[in-house]
């Protein structure tokens, strides 16, 4: 049960993802050609960071996370005490600064400026709404960027047009995220779209930026060789699909007690996504 628990602080889950961004950002970047040592550097860099942020996020959220009945949370469940998410997160960031500066200082800076926004967002960003979602948002797309950074030491272009796209459906998801939770962030005044506009718009925002998204996975195939081909396309089409029903259904109705279960959904979607990225990397 403690090692559940911790994996669910830490959302390890999100770690692989993180992980499997760095390593398509780094393939599709330079190929096969990068250093061995440096890419398992960058993806525990990716596991560490990611896992401190986190285990921070649920130590201040931890009144708000009552209030929304998050049992899925294992300091609300009582499982894992507050003192050991700060635990962990004071054992995991320096372990994840160290792998990354071990790769050379561009990657360590990029790694330490885009964690210090993270925490940024855990203690404070977070309530501002809309400029925590576009972090949250910023921190799915930005793996493939590392990626790219480790590999070659630059931003290259198809690795940024992967970002993109997982940048725009991360948006999609937080602001419907927002929806769920408006009770909870009541707590800490958190100005999400829903709670400042409305429900209503935030679903529409939502559902466009799905939209949107969708729309943008159709050019890796064009502008990226390597992606003409069906082990990103199949994956892909699955991604758009789900997607594509999701923004349906908040065009139509919003009902908040449907929003966890698309949230499920738009996550599935996006690790399926994630691994046509992969796929197609390869």
């Amino acid at each position: 049960m403690k090692i559940k628990a911790v994996w669910q602080l830490l959302r390890f889950e999100h770690g692989l993802m993180y992980s499997a961004g760095v390593l398509a950002g780094m393939v599709v970047s330079a190929g096969l050609d990068f250093s061995l040592q440096n890419a398992i550097l960058g993806v525990l860099t990716a596991c560490f960071l990611q896992a401190s942020a986190f285990a921070l996020n649920d130590y201040y959220d931890y009144e708000v996370d009552v209030a929304n009945r998050r049992f899925d949370r294992p300091l609300v469940r009582g499982e894992l005490k507050k003192e050991h998410a700060l635990l962990s997160f004071a054992i995991l960031a320096p372990l994840g600064f160290i792998a990354a500066f071990l790769i050379n200082i561009e990657v360590f800076l990029l790694a330490l400026i885009i964690t210090l926004l993270g925490y940024a967002y855990d203690v404070k960003l977070k309530e501002f709404g809309l400029a925590g979602n576009v972090y949250i948002a910023l921190s799915m797309a930005v793996p493939f960027i590392f990626g790219s950074v480790v590999a070659t030491g630059k931003i290259v272009e198809s690795s940024a047009l992967l970002a993109f796209i997982a940048f725009l459906s991360g948006v999609g998801r937080e602001v419907m995220k927002g929806i769920e939770d408006v009770e909870g962030d009541a707590l800490r005044n958190v100005k999400t779209i829903a709670r400042t506009r409305g429900v209503r718009t935030a679903a529409k925002i939502s559902a466009i930026l799905f939209f949107v998204a969708v729309l943008l996975s159709v050019l890796p195939p064009l502008l990226i060789p390597e992606f003409m081909d069906l082990k990103y396309i199949l994956p892909v089409i699955f991604t758009d699909i789900v997607l594509l029903s999701i923004s349906w259904k908040l065009f139509k109705e919003v009902r908040r007690e449907d929003i966890r279960t698309y949230r499920k959904q738009s996550l599935l979607a996006l690790a399926v996504g994630l691994a046509a990225f992969v796929l197609g990397a390869f």
